[in-house]
């Protein structure tokens, strides 16, 4: 008995010195904590300039724990900003906090960014405020963020023409050879090009045969020279497909001499003299023919004399001296492009619009009562081969004018009442038509080349009207040649009273050609 009471008092002293030992530990480490933080804490004075850290107490508890976490040492102490009469709220970090713009460039930039972020009311003031401060803010965003660009500097000459010829310079030299520097010189580098085949319709296998690059350069010239009798547009419009049509189409004058030679499209059916009086029957007496109207006109200027007969007004194709090239149109190509001539497949149409004061009302006399009347009207004219044409007046549009502007129509309706389509017809007038100048290019200085002379019936038997217009071209360069008519002139010739007048041009516009697929090549 005595051994138990031993044993269990050497068990209770022993229990007693370790609950001893950990109460002293745990009584040790506030001790240390507030002994550490006295020796690490600075004083008032070097608060400012330096903090100490803030997770002091929570290393200390993950050493008596015995487990240390991951800590964040980058991250604001919000707390301490926070926090107000404590040396934290000088934390440095509050001065990254965003300022209020002051300028109206910042002002600007800031709406700019609210803007973008949806915060359109917030943006709509910030402009206001910008704009206030400085009205040309715009412009100061535009020239801080937006600068412009400098103008390029062109690079200097690599070759100036004083260099010395015995230090060549090959740095700027093109792998493809020299370049041409104009578009003849572009042109006849194709002239030892050939028809290219046409790509396989599969990668790998054999192209297909190219049947027109084996045919002889006779026959292709050949074929080109009926395709541009057929259509011309046709005969250009060839030289996109490939070198060796471009360079045919632009260097071979035999073709380009055919055209200006023929009747399809060249001077051969250009009149320099009248060919028919104004009723539309051909001249063919051997007389000094000069125009219908009395020789004593002071202003008709078609005094052509005709010093040789003829049957019929057919010229011959083949070339003649006529026709020869000169100064002015070096090439044939050239001549049948600017030389003045007319189109037969289509019609020359002026559209005339004005207005003029209506009736006004007598009950009041305001004038914003007053009715203004918008006039449109429009003038056609038709020239055919046989030295002919058709002239109307009238306020129905060219889609329904155009395709029975014929002389077929005209015999038909001329001076009747129908209800047909083509009876806008009964209002035309017959009459013929000459170029001035003459195909030798030697004509009196009154003749300018490039003038039309149309002298046509009058609206009673005991008027005669004439008109002189000049042909011009209108659109972009390059483009349609002798597709406009300009007024030089109109005038009526009373038979009775063997007088003349001047009709005013003061609404007449000039007219324009229009291509009518109806009408083919005119014949």
């Amino acid at each position: 008995m005595e051994d138990n009471n031993a044993d269990l008092e050497i068990f209770r002293k022993q229990w007693q010195e370790e609950v001893t030992a950990r109460s002293t530990a745990k009584a040790q480490i506030p001790t240390r904590i507030r002994s550490h933080s006295s020796h690490e804490r600075p004083d008032k004075s070097k608060a400012k300039a330096a903090l100490p850290p803030s997770n002091v107490l929570s290393e200390e508890a993950e050493l008596v724990d015995g487990i240390r976490t991951q800590a964040y040492h980058d991250l604001e102490d919000k707390d301490d900003i926070r926090r107000l009469g404590v040396e934290g709220s000088k934390h440095p970090q509050s001065s990254q906090m965003p300022k209020e713009p002051q300028s109206a460039l910042e002002h600007y930039e800031k709406a700019i960014e609210r803007e973008d972020q949806g915060n359109l009311g917030d943006s709509l003031n910030l402009y206001r405020k910008a704009y206030r401060l400085d009205a040309s803010v715009d412009r100061i965003y535009r020239n801080k963020h937006f600068p412009p660009s400098k103008p390029k500097i062109k690079p200097t000459d690599p070759n100036p023409p004083n260099a010395p010829v015995t230090v060549p310079n090959t740095a700027h030299h093109s792998l493809d050879g020299p370049s041409t520097s104009t578009i003849h010189d572009l042109i006849a580098s194709f002239s030892n090009t050939t028809v290219p085949a046409a790509a396989p319709p599969i990668e790998g296998t054999p192209p297909p045969g190219c049947h027109i690059a084996r045919v002889p350069s006779e026959i292709l010239i050949e074929i080109l020279l009926r395709t541009a009798i057929a259509d011309v547009a046709s005969f250009a419009r060839l030289s996109i497909v490939c070198k060796r049509f471009a360079f045919l189409v632009a260097t071979e004058d035999r073709i380009w001499e055919r055209l200006c030679q023929g009747r399809e499209y060249g001077f051969a059916a250009m009149h320099y003299i009248w060919k028919t009086n104004i009723a539309g029957k051909p001249l063919t007496e051997t007389l000094l023919e000069t125009s219908d109207l009395p020789p004593e006109n002071p202003l008709d200027i078609s005094t052509l004399k005709i010093t040789h007969s003829f049957t019929s007004s057919t010229v011959p194709v083949q070339s003649s001296p006529i026709l020869s090239l000169s100064a002015a149109y070096p090439s044939y190509r050239q001549m049948l492009r600017t030389r003045p001539r007319l189109r037969f497949n289509g019609c020359y149409i002026s559209t005339v619009n004005y207005h003029r004061p209506g009736a006004s009302n007598t009950s009041t006399n305001s004038t914003y009562t007053c009715p203004v009347h918008i006039v449109t009207y429009y003038r056609y004219l038709r020239f055919f081969r046989d030295g002919t044409c058709l002239s109307l007046l009238t306020t129905t549009e060219p889609a329904d004018v155009v395709h029975h502007l014929t002389k077929e129509n005209l015999q038909a309706h001329h001076n009747k009442e129908s209800m047909l389509p083509s009876a806008i017809m009964r209002h035309a007038l017959k009459g013929r038509w000459r170029l001035s100048g003459s195909l030798d290019y030697q004509h009196d200085d009154m003749e300018k080349e490039g003038d039309v002379h149309i002298e046509t019936e009058g609206v009673d038997a005991k008027y005669m009207y004439k008109m002189q217009l000049s042909l011009r071209s209108a659109g972009r360069a390059g483009g349609t040649r002798n597709n406009k008519l300009a007024w030089k002139g109109f005038w009526f010739y009373n038979r009775l009273t063997d007088d003349w007048a001047t009709f005013t041009l003061r609404n007449d516009r000039a007219f324009f050609w229009s291509r009518v697929k109806s009408y083919a090549m005119g014949w």
